[in-house]
């Protein structure tokens, strides 16, 4: 008899200290090398051409730590560990995270199609319907004062439209200044002061602690749908307008190759840098990429295709690197390509 309450007994703490390394959330954030997805399953233009090659975007894995996770994520390369706290921002939810990331995925999207559209000489009209609040912070000055929904109307008295303009107009005072905003709230106007505070790491950077949404209306000829599921965030951009680019225009820009490319994209087709680019260059490399086309940042050192770069050389991977800065550069760098040789 006791010989087998004693074999219970391992058998039972075995399992709680299995269960405690698998599945206890510790306070840190894991990012590892994701993969890459084909888009011609994800992109689709209304009467868009096929190619013969592919244009990949490529994920960064992410992920809560459990004590296994941590450990592993220790000895392996390219996996990075954050504090929780710097990833998702305190009194921000997951659920609230995650809508956050899909957002600013759908804003890529809606950038890459303007982009491609107006490089392949397609018809396309923008119509402007207003900025909104999307979320506010918690222990920022805005909290209390806006509302998730709260349209921006106008900032220091001029009348805005897009989040790009509020920004600019916030931009231009300093961190102390009152930021005098005309918000409507269930139909009513109303005026606000909200304290300018530094934002991130750079300190005589303003804000007030929200989000803003832009509410577009997109005209074109040719329908253009996105299937991209959960995966959320904003560096997708430049790939997806060259999927669309290449759907639109008749010759096949990618030549045969398996092309990767990371880097948010704005409406005028600028590539802006975007984390974790040594964990994208490994899953490109595991993948069988031929060309990873990376943010160039204007030739800054430390930029993201320098990081890539040197990662690619680290792993000794074959792929070729090469630095974007403008969508029509990754145009010209691809149309200047050969076609593979099978």
């Amino acid at each position: 008899m006791y010989f087998r309450r004693k074999h219970i007994l391992v058998l039972v703490v075995t399992l709680a200290i299995t269960f405690f390394l698998s599945f206890y959330k510790l306070d840190y954030y894991i990012y590892q090398p994701g993969d890459i997805r084909a888009l011609d399953g994800v992109v689709k233009v209304e009467e868009g051409s096929d190619s013969e090659g592919e244009m990949n975007l490529v994920t960064v894995r992410g992920g809560q730590a459990t004590p296994l996770f941590y450990l592993m994520a220790k000895i392996r390369p390219y996996f990075d560990i954050y504090d929780l706290e710097d990833v998702r921002p305190e009194g921000i939810s997951q659920d609230e995270y995650m809508e956050a990331q899909l957002h600013f995925m759908e804003s890529s999207q809606e950038a890459a199609t303007v982009v491609a559209f107006q490089a392949a000489g397609e018809d396309l009209t923008i119509n402007y319907q207003g900025v909104y609040v999307g979320m506010v912070m918690e222990d920022m000055p805005a909290e209390g004062v806006l509302q998730s929904g709260d349209q921006i109307v106008k900032v220091e008295g001029q009348q805005v439209n897009s989040a790009e303009e509020v920004i600019e107009l916030t931009s231009s005072k300093s961190v102390g200044d009152e930021l005098h905003l005309t918000i409507s709230r269930e139909d009513k106007e109303m005026d606000l002061q909200v304290e300018l505070v530094p934002l991130g790491d750079t300190l005589d950077r303003p804000g007030i602690g929200i989000s803003l949404v832009t509410d577009r209306e997109i005209v074109h000829d040719r329908e253009v749908t996105y299937d991209s599921g959960r995966i959320g965030g904003p560096s997708a951009g430049l790939i997806f307008s060259l999927e669309v680019y290449d759907q639109l225009v008749d010759e096949d820009i990618t030549k045969g190759y398996q092309i990767v490319a990371t880097g948010e994209i704005d409406y005028d087709g600028k590539v802006y840098p975007i984390g974790g680019i040594d964990k994208k260059v490994v899953a490109a490399d595991d993948a069988g990429a031929d060309i990873f086309l990376a943010p160039n940042e204007g030739g800054k050192k430390g930029s993201n295709y320098e990081v890539a770069k040197k990662t690619a050389e680290d792993i000794e991977t074959d792929m070729k690197i090469i630095p974007i800065d403008q969508f029509q550069d990754a145009v010209d760098y691809l149309e200047s390509l050969p076609v593979k040789e099978e």
